[in-house]
């Protein structure tokens, strides 16, 4: 497996834009993802729930693995 590439969300934007891109292109280039700090400077920070629902569905669509995903 490729190395891990890592991803924090506290830089830039930070949201949902930077998620979706980052699995997107883990998921074409089959290199593993790590996204964190995901919408830290925001007042709600965090998955909001349209989130991890496109990031499953995603994992399911490529047989992907998530972790941390709750």
């Amino acid at each position: 497996m490729s190395s891990l590439i890592e991803i924090d969300g506290s830089k830039y934007e930070g949201g949902g834009a930077m998620l979706r891109t980052a699995c997107a292109l883990s998921a074409v280039t089959k290199k593993p993802c790590r996204v964190f700090n995901i919408r830290k400077g925001r007042e709600k920070t965090g998955l909001m729930p349209q989130h991890l629902l496109g990031i499953q569905a995603l994992s399911q669509l490529c047989n992907g693995k998530l972790e941390g995903d709750y």
